[in-house]
């Protein structure tokens, strides 16, 4: 019986071994070097309008703040 068991443990190890050994391997070949050219320019305007009643309220002369 103990006999056995270490077969089937040797069987299991055997199997496990074979199947960790199998891997996939991916190949990437070019013939030239990829490049990659990031010329970004980012223009951005802001621009915020305040109407002459909201300017006057939060003007140095009201209390609000």
């Amino acid at each position: 019986m103990k006999q056995s068991l270490s077969i089937k443990v040797l069987i299991v190890f055997a199997a496990i071994s074979a199947l960790g050994a199998c891997t996939h391997r991916v190949d990437v070949a070019a013939k030239e070097p990829i490049t990659i050219n990031l010329n970004v320019k980012v223009d951005h305007e802001i621009r915020v309008k305040v109407d002459k009643e909201l300017d006057n309220l939060f003007s140095d002369d009201s209390e609000l703040f």
